[in-house]
């Protein structure tokens, strides 16, 4: 299976995605070839989710790819799901008759609070439903812990290790992130069942 994830920050998401998406699909008993959408480039989650951004990146990859995952931060945006669920069904509407699909999902509230799912030794005075909860965990929780340790010269600021880590303990991510994670999951899982 080949799989392409898009993201609305191609020069650093990737290192927190292709990890977990890998342990992902690993964890369902799918091996996949796994690729990064940075042609065309687009950056933003505004700029990513018009419509014509979309269509682009199917065209692009016409015949080369089996799954699209668009993964977003979710930014304590109420309406972002019904956001992804709209691209997904006009991107449904592009890829009709075809064995390929999209599948849009939604980080609470960011991307790197899955990176902070595999962190064993966060602050005792951190709690997990404040860090699920919070509008900015990448500024208030993921760049301290990053300072903390010693990762913000280190590729990505700490995302290369800290999501090679979440794809290493994935069954704890699944664990403390299940509104995303194991939601995108088990749509995963639905889609190959239909193929």
């Amino acid at each position: 299976m080949r799989v392409l994830i898009i993201m609305e920050d191609p020069t650093q998401d990737y290192l927190i995605l292709a990890p977990v998406i890998t342990a992902m699909l690993r964890h369902i008993g799918r091996s996949a070839t796994i690729q990064v959408c940075r042609d065309p480039h687009f950056q933003g989650v505004n700029t990513i989710l018009k419509k014509e951004s979309l269509e682009r990146i199917l065209a692009r990859y016409q015949g080369m790819v089996d799954l699209f995952l668009l993964c977003v931060d979710r930014d304590s945006n109420a309406g972002r799901r019904a956001q992804l669920d709209e691209r997904e069904q006009h991107c449904g509407a592009v890829l009709a008759g075809q064995r390929r699909t999209l599948i849009a999902e939604h980080a609470w509230q960011e991307l790197e609070v899955w990176a902070l799912a595999s962190c064993t030794d966060l602050p005792n005075n951190w709690n997990w439903r404040a860090i699920r909860s919070e509008r900015d965990p990448k500024e208030a929780y993921f760049a301290p812990y990053v300072q903390m340790h010693g990762l913000a010269d280190t590729l990505g600021a700490g995302r290369h290790m800290l999501g090679k880590q979440a794809g290493q303990r994935y069954d704890r991510l699944r664990q403390l992130c299940p509104e995303d994670i194991v939601v995108l999951e088990d749509r995963v899982r639905a889609w190959l069942l239909t193929r």
